[in-house]
């Protein structure tokens, strides 16, 4: 089985890399594609984003990497996906994310949207917190792969302390 975990990526955190990693596990193959969002302004540009996750995912089987605008039922379907993954935090994820699922099935009535519980040490990942944390001189290293820690000390001109 193939499955399909969109999202803006930006940047890519351990949270994500879990979910992509239990994934490859659960369906064997994962295209992690990566929205191309008009109507924000990403941190990283859109190839940086890929080269993040590509560098991040490389020591597993099965995984994809693209960039998609559009619907993401499209998308799915493009790739040969047999279902959409998504991971939940908390409750305010799973409401967001149950009103997209029922969005995708009324669009796509055979592509089934799959949830994942984010693993407790992770739960309060989000990209946003990262970006806050590092743009203050945070470290973040216990957040991120290490591609994306370096990055993100270039991106914000600093450098963390790193945890012992």
């Amino acid at each position: 089985m193939r499955a399909l975990y969109p999202g803006s990526f930006d940047p890519l955190t351990l949270g994500h890399l879990d979910l992509i990693e239990r994934g490859s596990q659960l369906f064997g193959e994962v295209v992690v594609a990566v929205l191309q969002n008009p109507g924000k302004t990403p941190a990283f540009p859109l190839e940086q984003r890929l080269a993040q996750i590509q560098t991040a995912t490389h020591h597993l089987s099965g995984i994809q990497v693209i960039s998609f605008d559009g619907l993401t039922v499209r998308c799915a379907l493009e790739t040969g996906s047999d279902v959409i993954l998504r991971g939940l935090r908390a409750m305010s994820d799973f409401e967001y994310e149950l009103q997209i699922a029922h969005t995708n099935r009324s669009l796509e009535p055979d592509l089934e949207t799959v949830f994942l519980a984010t693993t407790a040490h992770h739960s309060f990942l989000s990209s946003s917190v990262v970006k806050e944390v590092a743009r203050f001189g945070g470290q973040v290293d216990h957040m991120v792969p290490p591609v994306v820690a370096d990055d993100l000390r270039r991106l914000f001109n600093q450098s963390f302390r790193q945890r012992p």
